[in-house]
Order: structure tokens, then sequence, then C-alpha cells
């Protein structure tokens, strides 16, 4: 195949932009961000094992949200995603992480505003420093990927009318930047709390549909 992208398909093309967004977008979000979030979970495991995560996320940050709790499920911690039948209550010695690329969609923020309510910390994963949801965290950790806000910043309301947007431009590049990220997270985290991958293995669901 010629070194030259002017004969790949666009699927392609796009796959190619995506990964130089990507890793554009690894040197632009501050360290000490991901490290305050990581020592934040790596903290918590060891000091508080029976403590609850709550991950939360709407529409495809919501479907990332689901991978990452996952992961912390194999690594050992009570983890939880918002919206399943069987989220327990959350509380002071709980952490919740939020993903919103805009920090203003409302249900991610009304369930914010109850978790800090109730007492719990918050880590927000956002592309704004100075939203709402940002204002209210305990950590904040910027990830690249909107350009701007959405005319409409409510997912929700967004799907009910019918609004579409480009991909690649707006939520595309936050959701993806932010699950090769949580998956940098996951690793470094095996490191610190002495995980192997058949330690995660041993914990992965053994009944699957």
């Amino acid at each position: 195949m010629s070194s030259s992208l002017d004969e790949y398909p666009l699927s392609l093309k796009t796959m190619y932009d995506i990964a130089e967004f990507i890793i554009r977008a690894a040197k632009a979000i501050k360290p000490e961000q991901a490290n305050k979030m990581i020592s934040e979970l790596e903290n918590f495991y060891r000091n508080n094992r029976n403590g609850k995560v709550l991950v939360m996320g709407a529409g495809r940050s919501g479907l990332v949200g689901r991978a990452f709790a996952m992961r912390l499920l194999h690594l050992g911690f009570n983890s939880y995603v918002l919206g399943e039948t069987i989220v327990p209550a959350i509380g002071k010695n709980d952490l919740v992480i939020a993903i919103s690329g805009s920090g203003r969609t409302k249900l991610i923020l009304t369930a914010a505003e109850a978790a800090k309510e109730a007492g719990a910390k918050l880590i927000a994963i956002t592309s704004y420093y100075d939203s709402p949801l940002a204002k209210i965290a305990d950590v904040i950790v910027e990830i690249p990927g909107r350009t701007k806000y959405s005319q409409n910043e409510d997912y929700f309301a967004r799907q009910i009318l019918g609004i579409t947007e480009p991909l690649a431009p707006l939520g595309t590049l936050f959701e993806d930047t932010t699950q090769i990220f949580l998956d940098g997270v996951v690793a470094e985290l095996m490191i610190r709390l002495k995980k192997t991958e058949e330690d995660l293995r041993l914990i992965h669901a053994n009944i699957e549909l």
C-alpha cells in the first residue's frame, strides 16, 4: 500500500486523523491532572476497599464509562455504572467519575451534584475547565476533543430533537481520546497496585451472553 494517504478510502483516512489527534491530545493533557486522578484511585483502593466507585456519562461517553468501570472491577474496585438497576446508595466514602465533553450535560451534571451533596468525591473528565461540572469537581482532567459547545448542550435533548453534528470535529474526538486515556489509567493502576493480567482475568466474567 502506498505511503501516501491520497489513495486511502475515507474510512482509513479518518482513522489516521483520529489517531493523530489522540497523539496531539496526549501531549496536551496536563500530567499533574492525570497523576492526581490516578493517585486518587490508588489511594481509594488501598484505604477504602469497601467504598464504591460510580462511573457516569451520557451517550457515547457512557459507553466509554462502562468500559472503564469494567476494568476497575477487574482491578478489584467496587465499581458501578449510573443507570444500572444494581447501583447502590452513594455516600461520603465513595468516588464518582463523571465524563462529559461539554461539562454541561444536564443528566450528568444533576447526578454529579447529587453525589457531591451525598458527600462523595467527584472526578470530572471534560474538555472545559470552567464548565459547571468542572466547577464542582474535586479532581479535573481536561481531555481535548470538543472545539466548541454544541448549540444544544444536553445530549438527550439533541437526540429527541433529531439534531446531528459532524462526528469527528465534536463528540467523537473527545470520546475516542477519553477511551485511550482511561486505558492508560488502567495500565498505570496495574503497575501501582501490582496487578497482573492473570489477576484481572480471574475477576473477568466467566458467564457471558
